[in-house]
């Protein structure tokens, strides 16, 4: 039986708070494209900021700096 491919309850709350900074990005100007590939090209520092406990706003804020 092949195995069903699930988040972990960790990865699912990282996944929808990137996309909730998304949305923060895209609301301060970028485009959902230009908020995607800052996302993904910084996943490392994002991934960081939301071990660190900050919310989307803060590190909406962080990478607009």
């Amino acid at each position: 039986m092949a195995k069903k491919n699930t988040l972990d309850p960790d990865e699912a709350a990282l996944i929808q708070w990137c996309i909730e900074v998304e949305g923060l990005l895209v609301a301060a100007g970028a485009t959902v494209r230009q908020a995607q590939e800052h996302i993904e090209e910084q996943a490392e520092w994002f991934t960081d900021m939301f071990y660190d406990g900050l919310t989307p706003e803060e590190a909406a804020k962080e990478a607009l700096n």
